[in-house]
């Protein structure tokens, strides 16, 4: 039992090291093959560990930060998804792509973190979600924009991470419900309240056009 819980120290410490060798390296940048900085990563060699922050840091930033209440906590899931990262290497089997390796592990570092101190069964109103005009394949062509971004995080954290997993992530609502350990109604009811929020903000920041329905309704009104 002594000898497992040092040998997982051991362990942490190592990918804690790797990822510190990423932060302070400064040789010239590699341009390595995957298959080159995979191996070069398990065998710790610090210009194949900085060749892979370089290379996917950028990328895993903006998944987190669309998870995150700020950078900095952006920040430190990246970093804490990084160190997983070096100690999971060994279990890339090379059946799919390495950077959605990477990215499915950034993901549940992101939901970890949020799980420590966020609860995800907020209430919805489902009536007011009724006459949503924002289509599920048009979401993830619009949220690399830095502005898209900046209005997914406004929304309630619930609202926010189910459309994070679910129009951006590819996530079923049955494995988002079991990720975030509440019912699958309730992360189908948060996407759809998060979609009209979504909606309504994009609107009033005139980041899309208003659907006409709702124009000419005010229309009428006035």
């Amino acid at each position: 039992m002594f000898y497992s819980i040092k040998k997982r120290a051991q362990t942490l410490f190592r990918a804690a090291l790797a990822l510190e060798n990423c932060l302070n390296y400064r040789a010239t940048r590699f341009n390595m093959t995957e298959e080159a900085i995979l191996q070069g990563c398990l065998k710790n060699h610090a210009a194949a560990q900085k060749e892979l922050y370089n290379r996917y840091s950028p990328k895993m930033l903006a998944v987190c930060y669309r998870f995150a209440h700020n950078r900095e906590d952006a920040e430190d899931m990246l970093q804490e998804g990084f160190i997983k990262v070096f100690l999971q290497m060994h279990t890339f089997q090379s059946k799919g792509a390495f950077e959605g390796w990477i990215r499915r592990i950034m993901v549940h570092t992101c939901i970890n973190h949020l799980k420590k101190n966020k609860r995800f069964n907020e209430s919805v109103d489902i009536i007011q979600a009724s006459s949503i005009q924002i289509r599920e394949e048009n979401i993830p062509s619009i949220v690399q924009a830095k502005q898209i971004v900046d209005c997914i995080r406004i929304l309630p954290v619930g609202y926010r991470t189910v459309l994070n997993l679910y129009a951006i992530e590819g996530y079923s609502h049955k494995e988002i419900s079991g990720m975030l350990d509440i019912e699958e109604s309730t992360s189908r009811s948060q996407y759809t309240r998060a979609r009209q929020m979504l909606e309504e903000i994009l609107i009033k920041r005139n980041l899309i056009p208003a659907a006409r329905e709702k124009t000419d309704r005010l229309t009428a009104i006035h």
